[in-house]
């Protein structure tokens, strides 16, 4: 059974999602994963339906480390079919994180209730298109998103915590 955690210096949040044939990923700034069912082609920065919580259910612990200033935020988003792209931002002190249905990642320093990173180095249209393509398939992904206690060195390679993530990922 796949469940979230945290310690005294990072917290993990895992989302349940699914794709849908209206999936476009092209937007430039933002990247976003909702509770609703449907999407119509507009939603140009939709990558998810269908969402199994919204940043109302995150854990308290993850809520408040996100606010810490600097704190680092990483989100590794997965499909079923093995695509995986990890992106990397920051928390802030601004976010509230009360949404029920829409989670986003934004490139820029905008906070909003549904907003859970800023500064985000990749928005909805610098996602692969083998992911993006898989994601119109309506196959299942996964969104895991880690916050770090304090700010992380600029990242070379993808963190070994996520880089073993697949095995663990048994049954969703």
């Amino acid at each position: 059974m796949i469940r979230d955690w945290c310690d005294d210096w990072f917290c993990i949040e895992i989302v349940k999602f699914k794709g849908h044939r209206n999936v476009r990923a092209t937007h430039r700034t933002t990247l976003e994963i909702t509770r609703e069912p449907g999407l119509t082609p507009r939603g140009d920065c939709i990558i998810g339906v269908s969402a199994d919580k919204g940043l109302r259910d995150f854990n308290p612990k993850f809520k408040e480390m996100i606010k810490v200033p600097g704190t680092s935020v990483i989100a590794l988003i997965v499909t079923e079919q093995g695509d995986a792209e990890v992106i990397k931002g920051f928390g802030d002190p601004g976010l509230s994180l009360n949404d029920p249905n829409r989670i986003i990642i934004r490139k820029s320093g905008y906070v909003a209730p549904n907003t859970i990173m800023v500064r985000a180095n990749k928005a909805a249209r610098d996602l692969s298109r083998s992911l993006v393509e898989n994601l119109q398939r309506e196959c299942k992904g996964l969104a895991i998103f880690i916050v770090l206690g304090k700010k992380v060195k600029e990242l070379e390679e993808t963190p070994e915590i996520l880089v073993n993530v697949e095995d663990k990922l048994i049954g969703f």
